[in-house]
């Protein structure tokens, strides 16, 4: 085997017999020193192996847990504090949630009642998916689970209407699938991992528990609706279908079974809960993991132990443990004060320049998003909110949610690995699904964030 094969293939391994080296070698004359050293690299190599890949994300999850705890980074209660975080409950209920779905039928029924009313109309068939996307995030709350599920439904709908793979109005329906069922849904407070890592990383540094509705009524409006409304113009735009569609024929739906039922009135008795939290102040964490925990009882029988066993995605639990856990760490170990002097140094942010700081706070965010993907910048930027809060004089939940303008916006589609699996399972190339993220995140820059800003001011967000 040639060295250009043999690289490749001992990279990780070089470079963790590196990190664990310098771990090692550093010398401990000064305890804080080296434990900001040592955190330092440990939050580094991480990041870099989960933002290029270079580790399996399980490999490289257990990796940080393993090296943090050998080297007295931090302690156990510390780094391993995500298995015990509201937004990985959320997350496993989620998935849960996500199974029965699937395995009553009811997602398909309730994407295929969605699909049925689209015509041979390109653009009422673009505007149609976009719909079930987004409309089954207050359902489904596992972006993951809802593109496993919609695709193979879309890829026959598109069979119907005559566009076969190739075709620009293929292609515009896939990467509808995949863009609309994760961005529009970060306003949705349950619907994806990141705004759920915010809401775990919120609760466990500061005591702020997010609430669905004035999640949903600050975010989805325009980054969200709106976003959602821009994302079909673009599509038609950039993927024009000229040539006419045949009429897509009616898909068979037989009645609804029993099952089906009781998952329909279990999810609407969730999305009645999630949306009245401000009045009975349970978190959409345990009513998320409470309908999953319902799901898996006898007497509804939606999801079997095998399914649960079989289906469960572990290496999602996993990675979303870590990213909590990195979050702890670098705030446990000083890594998040000294990052924030350097960031606050060269942000040059100042009390009064309000929409200087608002910018510079996306700013931040877009580029740690480009760096450790959409799911990192909650779990970096979190420990660091109250600096800024004090930096910008703007209100701690203000610079919170501030979070969400970062990952809701995708430059490019590696940011978001649910819309790399989506353009997987649809077999479209990275080419149009990034001309269709940059010219999307340029119609949010220049039109919706400062819509976005006047709709925050409106609500007292900001002054």
């Amino acid at each position: 085997m040639s060295r250009t094969h043999l690289v490749p293939r001992y990279l990780p391994i070089i470079l963790l017999a590196v990190v664990i080296a310098a771990l090692w070698l550093i010398p401990a004359s000064d305890h804080n020193t080296k434990t900001l050293i040592d955190a330092a690299l440990l939050v580094g190599f991480t990041i870099a192996c989960w933002a290029f890949g270079w580790l399996a994300e399980p490999a490289t999850t257990l990796a940080f847990f393993v090296l943090v705890v050998l080297f007295h980074v931090a302690k156990p209660e510390v780094v391993f504090s995500g298995f015990a975080s509201s937004a990985w409950w959320l997350v496993l209920g989620g998935s849960i949630t996500a199974i029965a779905v699937q395995t009553t039928g009811l997602g398909r029924r309730l994407a295929g009642l969605l699909l049925g009313r689209a015509t041979g109309s390109y653009p009422r068939a673009v505007a149609t998916v976009a719909a079930a996307a987004v409309g089954l995030a207050f359902l489904m709350p596992s972006t993951s689970g809802r593109i496993l599920l919609l695709m193979p439904i879309v890829l026959a709908f598109a069979e119907r209407l005559g566009l076969a793979r190739g075709r620009p109005g293929y292609v515009g329906l896939v990467l509808t699938v995949a863009t609309a069922s994760y961005m529009p849904p970060t306003t949705i407070l349950p619907a994806n991992v990141p705004n759920g890592i915010l809401l775990g990383a919120a609760e466990q540094f500061y005591g702020i528990k997010l609430a669905y509705g004035p999640y949903l009524l600050l975010h989805f409006p325009i980054l969200g609706a709106i976003k959602t409304v821009a994302l079909i113009w673009l599509v038609c735009r950039l993927f024009p279908e000229r040539e006419t569609l045949r009429p897509a024929p009616p898909e068979e739906i037989g009645p609804m079974s029993p099952q089906e039922r009781r998952l329909a009135w279990l999810l609407a008795l969730s999305l009645l809960m999630f949306a009245t939290d401000f009045i009975h102040g349970i978190s959409p964490a345990w009513v998320s993991l409470g309908t999953g925990v319902l799901c898996l009882m006898p007497p509804f029988g939606m999801v079997t132990p095998a399914d649960f066993s079989a289906r469960i995605n572990v290496v999602l639990l996993i990675y979303v443990a870590g990213i909590l856990g990195l979050g702890a760490v670098v705030a446990d170990s000083g890594l998040s004060a000294a990052v924030s002097e350097r960031l606050l140094a060269w942000a040059s942010l100042a009390p009064g320049h309000d929409v200087t700081n608002v910018a510079m706070l996306s700013a931040i965010g877009a580029g740690l998003a480009a760096l450790t993907t959409a799911t990192g910048v909650p779990a970096v930027l979190t420990p660091l909110a109250r600096e800024f809060a004090a930096a910008t004089g703007l209100p701690l939940l203000s610079v919170l949610m501030l979070q969400v303008v970062p990952f809701s916006t995708v430059f490019l589609p590696f940011e978001s690995p649910p819309i790399m699996v989506a353009m997987q399972i649809g077999d479209v190339g990275i080419r149009p699904a990034s001309k269709l993220c940059l010219a999307l995140a340029a119609v949010t820059v220049l039109a919706l964030l400062p819509l976005d800003y006047l709709w925050w001011r409106l609500l007292g967000y900001l002054p």
